[in-house]
């Protein structure tokens, strides 16, 4: 029995030894509160919009002016007309009374009154008239064209754009042609712009759905320009290029004047009287681009760049 004295000496030794010694205790400190996290709004920028017109289409506005600004250089012109038919509003860019070559434009008012002279008895159409006008919206034929204008255009037909479609900018320029030709005629963008919407608002149904359909359906020299808008904006389109000659030296013109949006809501005019130093394929790149902001389209737009035949 002497083992039990040493053990209650370890004992008291253990004992002794925890005197003065921190204790430590397997219940854990009480946890700070958690930080709280402040999820902050997203900021949205300021909108100052185009007085009648939505924050995103003040945008793409932007986004053209930002484009076209100094492109044409002091020898040149581009003008954009854009106008929701819905509200009756229009936005413009450049100056859209800065009379300029029409170039193949003038063709969609040739047929636009062609088809309204038909209806009315006044100049009725031969089928090879109407296979004419056909390949004039379709391809731009010149060929076509120039046999539509002998049978029907002249100075008479100019006038009837200027009084019924508001094309008070047409007319014919002289110098080039002993009479009046459709080729050498110059316009606004304004005029083009009020063709568009002529078309659309007061011709009667069966000529507009004759016009919309060519328009849609143009071949592929033609899709550029409005047809930028793309594809689910169900657009349509004349274009006019053709190489020019002005005060500053010759020079291209990419002219493009047509429709996009649902019911063809939104009527599109530019003209672009490229400076003489640059190239077609720069001017119907430019009026697809501007065309394609105007509709939050990809840029640079995936267009056909025509044969310089238009």
């Amino acid at each position: 029995m002497r083992a039990a004295p040493a053990l209650l000496l370890v004992v008291a030794v253990a004992a002794c030894g925890s005197v003065g010694q921190p204790v430590r205790s397997s219940t854990a400190a009480p946890l700070a509160p958690p930080t709280a996290t402040v999820q902050s709004a997203a900021v949205t920028p300021p909108c100052d919009p185009v007085p009648g017109w939505s924050c995103e289409q003040s945008a793409r506005f932007a986004a053209v002016e930002k484009k076209i600004d100094g492109l044409p250089g002091p020898d040149g012109h581009l003008a954009v007309s854009f106008t929701d038919r819905t509200t009756g509003r229009t936005w413009t860019a450049g100056d859209v009374t800065h009379p300029g070559w029409t170039a193949s434009t003038i063709k969609l008012a040739i047929a636009t009154d062609l088809l309204e002279g038909d209806r009315t008895g006044r100049s009725a159409l031969s089928g090879a008239d109407r296979d004419d006008m056909a390949a004039m919206l379709h391809s731009s034929d010149n060929e076509a064209t120039d046999r539509l204008w002998k049978r029907h255009g002249g100075d008479d037909m100019l006038a009837r754009f200027r009084d019924r479609y508001g094309m008070g900018g047409v007319a014919f320029q002289p110098g080039f042609t002993t009479s009046t030709y459709w080729g050498f005629v110059k316009c606004t963008t304004a005029d083009l712009a009020s063709l568009g919407r002529h078309i659309l608002d007061r011709t009667d149904p069966a000529d507009r759905a004759h016009l919309v359909t060519a328009m849609r359906g143009v071949a592929e020299n033609q899709r550029w320009g409005v047809w930028a808008a793309g594809a689910g904006n169900r657009p349509g389109d004349k274009n006019g290029w053709s190489q020019e000659k002005d005060a500053y030296g010759e020079h291209w013109v990419t002219d493009t004047v047509g429709f996009a949006g649902p019911d063809e809501r939104y009527v599109v005019a530019i003209m672009y009287q490229v400076p003489p130093q640059g190239s077609l394929d720069d001017g119907v790149h430019a009026v697809s681009d501007v065309t394609a902001l105007l509709f939050g389209a990809p840029t640079p737009a995936d267009v056909t760049v025509p044969e310089p035949d238009g």
